[in-house]
């Protein structure tokens, strides 16, 4: 009699067993999944806060390579912006000789009004992944498109992007409206960006 109320129960038992398993492999992989990306974002608040920091010793720079073309076509160019200058560079070749460029100064208040503005346009946001710095030989058609963030002179930060749907690059936000802001940092910036077609030009 006891042994056969044993049995009864056995099912039950065993469907317990495997609700209590799936509900244990569903709480293992959410953690999983919310780690990662409690991870990611404490990552892009660290960098959004490195950002937003407007000491002397900061800066910022934007640095668009162009088509992977002979020694002599290659161009690329650098935008780089601290509390008290903004630059923009030209550069021929790929040992960066200096074409053209200018050099204006800046102030701590026009800094700090721009870096707000990188925030909001979210440069700091990365894609997580396996994804590759080095950018040798990538997008080679097209424009390669680095961002970074300086402290002394060292990069804290990169972050980058290309015009190839195939090396997206860890950029999470949008290069174009990241690449204006940049661009409006230098008057006259278009006369001076070094690619002649108006789907490269800059952004």
């Amino acid at each position: 009699m006891n042994s056969n109320r044993g049995l009864r129960f056995l099912p039950l038992l065993v469907t317990l067993l495997i609700i209590a398993v799936v509900i244990a492999a569903i709480v293992s992989i959410g953690r999983a999944v919310l780690g990662g990306n409690s991870t990611s974002t404490t990552e892009n608040d660290t960098s959004a806060q490195m950002l937003l920091n407007t000491n002397d010793d900061r800066a910022v720079a934007m640095i668009v390579r162009g088509p992977i073309v002979a020694q002599e076509n290659f161009r690329s160019y650098k935008i780089e912006v601290t509390p008290f200058s903004r630059s923009m560079e030209v550069y021929r070749g790929y040992l960066d000789t200096r074409e053209k460029g200018t050099d204006l100064s800046n102030n701590t208040k026009a800094y700090e009004e721009f870096v707000n503005a990188l925030d909001k346009a979210n440069m700091t946001d990365t894609r997580s992944g396996d994804i590759s710095n080095n950018l040798l030989g990538i997008c080679a058609t097209g424009y390669v498109y680095e961002f970074e963030l300086l402290q002394d002179g060292d990069v804290t930060k990169k972050i980058w992007t290309s015009s190839c749907s195939g090396s997206k690059g860890n950029m999470a936000a949008s290069k174009d409206q990241v690449a204006s802001l940049f661009l409006e940092q230098i008057p006259n910036s278009g006369d001076l960006v070094p690619f002649t077609s108006t789907n490269s030009l800059s952004f």
